[in-house]
């Protein structure tokens, strides 16, 4: 867990009531932003927010997770108008295709695998039934992954599937702008010029005052008590302006660079994302409704921008609709992302690159967190410090899950992936990988975003398999066994076998009035 930042100076500056919320930046960020606050504290707030149709957004955020959800059943958002207007299909999982030595693809799934029992994690039973050759691939036991292998999804009752989206993000800040503005979010068109600061004590540098205003380039300036930077990774307000720091992962994560294109859809859009590895980063595939999002991360020290893009375009199907876009980014977190008067969210606040789709989810956090730490009659340094160790261990918890898929490889064909294998490692990962390894188990901490099931689905797709498995599987004999683990599999089978197909499935319910559901078998 992070040590929590020291707490900043709340001094008479930080004292004021927070009535004007003034977000400088659009995009996913901070229509996000906007909409979480107008929903619940519009009435109270004057929430106004600046973007300039000259600056474009970064927009490749397109795959993300189930936590997505309760975002949208916190805003009272319709799934069918969202989806209709994002042009979003569904997502299940993540199929990694290569990330082995002998290129065999495995899949991180949602929802769950198997039946716990409270002593042991299911994988320890389907390790005793491998050992004992009655246990299939362990993807067989998960709902989630046999729905999106066969391309099948449907609403189903009781417990159902869980899953998220890919969507258009263009679309999605546009849709986002509209509620928002529905519940009284001001937009501003403007490129800000400067960022204004209120008088502090004699002595105090810039950096040690609250934010007063942001001065647009026509010469407005629009006062705040409370500013929320969406800037990008410009971080023209908490990086700039408070001179907030900023800690580089790039000795653990190496890709830097990232090249982006959008294609016409030449076959139906399938319900998971694909990442597929190359010798100096990967490639990502996201099916849309109509078109799919393309794009290869990778290190720069590793392969030149010309090469990267030539692989890409070699490894797409379809008509280009956009030219290939390149983006730079350094991974890492700022030093706090809470600092005086001024909160920074998605790419102003850190990077980590989309493997796991975390961007989004990233968001989410900020604004809900913000939700619940919001200043009633000034800000506080207790609640700024809260909400910067919160979000820092929510960082490095993703960091340490992203790092997992590089170091723990078989991979010896290029000197990236030989160096990643090498590389030390952060202590709790560390920690993580030793303990699945001698034992199997693995524990979620507290408010961690990925499950036991997570874990164990990457590390046993990257090839680590556990030494032993829990005592508690040997108390079932091989027939026993074979009826736990045959039930499980079946009844899957049965559900799966219910469920339409995905993109029949999505174009009937994008424009039903009611959810079509199929039985749960």
């Amino acid at each position: 867990m992070s040590t929590t930042p020291a707490a900043h100076d709340a001094g008479p500056d930080s004292l004021r009531p927070v009535r004007r919320v003034v977000i400088a930046g659009g995009g996913t960020a901070g229509w996000m932003m906007a909409a979480c606050l107008s929903r619940h504290f519009g009435r109270k707030l004057d929430i106004r927010l600046i973007e300039s149709d000259e600056i474009g957004t970064v927009g490749v955020g397109e795959a993300t997770i189930p936590t997505m959800l309760t975002f949208h059943q916190l805003l009272g958002i319709d799934e069918r108008e969202f989806m209709a207007a994002t042009q979003a299909t569904i997502k299940l999982g993540i199929q990694f295709e290569g990330w082995r030595a002998d290129g065999r693809s495995y899949m991180h799934a949602f929802g769950t695998t198997g039946v716990d029992h409270w002593t042991a994690g299911f994988q320890h039973f389907w390790l005793k039934g491998r050992e004992r050759g009655i246990a299939s691939n362990y993807g067989d036991y998960c709902l989630e992954y046999r729905a999106a292998r066969e391309g099948r999804f449907a609403h189903l009752p009781d417990e159902g599937l869980s899953y998220a989206f890919h969507l258009d993000a263009t679309l999605y800040g546009g849709f986002l702008r509209r509620f928002s503005e529905g519940h009284g979010v001001q937009r501003i068109e403007g490129k800000i010029a400067e960022v204004l600061m209120h008088e502090g004590a004699d002595g105090a540098a810039p950096q040690d005052r609250d934010i007063r205003a942001l001065r647009l380039t026509d010469g407005a300036a629009i006062d705040g008590d409370l500013f929320i930077d969406c800037t990008g990774m410009r971080s023209l307000l908490l990086g700039q302006a408070l001179g907030v720091g900023y800690q580089d992962w790039s000795h653990w994560l190496p890709c830097d660079s990232a090249i982006a294109v959008q294609t016409a859809s030449v076959r139906d859009a399938v319900p998971y994302t694909r990442s597929i590895a190359h010798p100096w980063g990967w490639q990502w595939q996201i099916p849309l409704q109509h078109r799919v999002g393309n794009g290869v991360v990778f290190s720069s020290r590793h392969v030149d921008d010309d090469s990267a893009c030539a692989a890409l375009l070699g490894n797409i199907e379809g008509e280009l609709l956009t030219a290939p876009r390149t983006i730079r980014f350094k991974p890492g977190q700022r030093d706090v992302v809470w600092k005086r008067n001024c909160v920074g969210v998605g790419l102003a606040s850190g990077f980590l690159e989309p493997l796991e789709s975390t961007s989004i989810h990233l968001i989410q956090r900020s604004a809900i967190r913000l939700m619940q730490l919001f200043p009633k009659d000034g800000i506080r340094a207790s609640e700024v410090a809260e909400f910067n160790a919160q979000m820092a261990d929510e960082l490095e918890h993703i960091r340490d899950f992203i790092v997992l898929h590089y170091h723990v490889t078989d991979r010896s064909d290029a000197p990236m992936w030989r160096e990643l294998r090498e590389m030390s490692i952060p202590p709790t990962l560390r920690h993580r990988i030793a303990l699945f390894r001698e034992s199997g188990r693995v524990f979620r901490g507290h408010n961690e975003l990925f499950s036991e099931n997570s874990w164990v689905q990457v590390m046993l797709g990257q090839g680590l398999t556990p030494e032993q498995h829990h005592p508690t599987a040997d108390l079932m004999g091989d027939a026993e066994l074979a009826d736990f683990l045959g039930g499980i599999r079946n009844r899957i089978e049965r559900t799966v076998k219910q469920l339409p197909a995905h993109q029949h499935y999505v174009m009937t319910y994008d424009t039903a009035t009611t959810a079509p559901r199929a039985a749960a078998a």
